[in-house]
């Protein structure tokens, strides 16, 4: 009797151990691949609790879920001979689960080296440009290099491909910014002439308008006097008529024109008095009409000087 239960319990127990080896749990977002001494059984196993021969089955998860992997800086030459490092990352998920175990071994990695030789080819056609401005186009480029070995060979989709990172050399970054310097100086400077001009405008119209009503140019410059004084500086500028000064100007060069003929006509006299030429009286100039009102200080002094001059006249010709 004592055998007998001996027996069923180790019965029971190798029941047990064969029960355990024969279940197995499969998450929602993994698939089941079961190989059959070696041999891929056709039934792809969905989650929950699974049964399998415990000697001989052999069951491999695969997970369907979005993985994530990030492509390590690749060292490159764009198009136009320029050198850069440039990282990226990859959205990959399995649709496949039979292809992605037979098919490839360590399908992450297969990915990860297919994406630097892909993320290198695509950006040695590609120039400096147009891979800083259109990302979203190299990116496009990119899966689609990256679907044709992996999708139906592999069983894998490559659902997104992102550039991180672009590493530029120093130099050219310099280069770069000195360009978006220059142009937005060419910016501002076309705002500027486009401000003058424009301004230039008004200001053509308002003197059109000011020339139609004399009295508005009185009016404004009254508003900038008051415009001035508002601030309370101890000096005030007022604007002064340009003909006035060139009056002042046209006066001043007459009166001086004067005064240099009378100048040269006593020298000559004096000189030919001295020569002993003889000067008849109408070849004298007849001299300057008198102001209406002298003093009789002036008219003495010119009286003196006349007979002074009568006087030199007639030693010069006793002589």
């Amino acid at each position: 009797m004592g055998v007998l239960i001996t027996v069923l319990a180790l019965c029971a127990v190798a029941g047990l151990v064969l029960l355990a080896l024969s279940l197995r749990n499969v998450q929602q977002y993994e698939k089941g691949v079961v190989f059959r001494f070696g041999r891929l059984l056709p039934d792809i196993r969905g989650p929950g609790l699974r049964v399998i021969r415990p000697i001989g089955d052999r069951m491999r998860k695969v997970s369907v879920q979005t993985e994530v992997l990030g492509i390590p800086p690749q060292g490159s030459i764009t198009a136009d001979n320029v050198t850069l490092t440039v990282d990226a990352v990859v959205y990959f998920k399995v649709i496949d689960p039979v292809k992605a175990l037979v098919n490839v071994r360590n399908y992450p990695a297969a990915v990860s080296q297919i994406a630097q030789t892909s993320l290198r080819s695509v950006i040695g056609r590609a120039d400096l440009d147009t891979l800083l401005s259109d990302r979203d186009h190299i990116n496009a480029e990119l899966k689609k290099v990256m679907d044709a070995p992996t999708e139906e060979p592999w069983g894998l989709r490559i659902e997104r491909v992102e550039i991180k990172d672009i590493a530029l050399p120093e130099s050219m970054m310099r280069s770069m910014s000195k360009q978006a310097e220059a142009e937005r100086e060419r910016r501002a400077r076309v705002i500027a002439a486009d401000g003058e001009f424009q301004a230039s405008q008004r200001l053509t119209d308002a003197a059109a308008t000011m020339a139609d009503t004399p009295g508005a140019l009185q009016l404004r410059l009254l508003q900038t006097v008051v415009d001035v004084s508002a601030e309370k500086n101890s000096t005030l500028v007022m604007p002064f008529p340009v003909e006035m000064l060139r009056f002042f100007e046209h006066q001043s060069k007459d009166s001086a024109g004067e005064s240099d003929g009378r100048l040269v006509h006593r020298s000559t006299r004096r000189a030919a008095l001295s020569a002993g030429a003889v000067i008849p009286e109408s070849a004298t100039p007849a001299p300057a009409p008198a102001p209406s009102v002298s003093l009789p200080g002036e008219r003495a002094g010119n009286r003196v000087e006349v007979a002074r001059e009568r006087r030199d006249a007639e030693e010069a010709l006793s002589g």
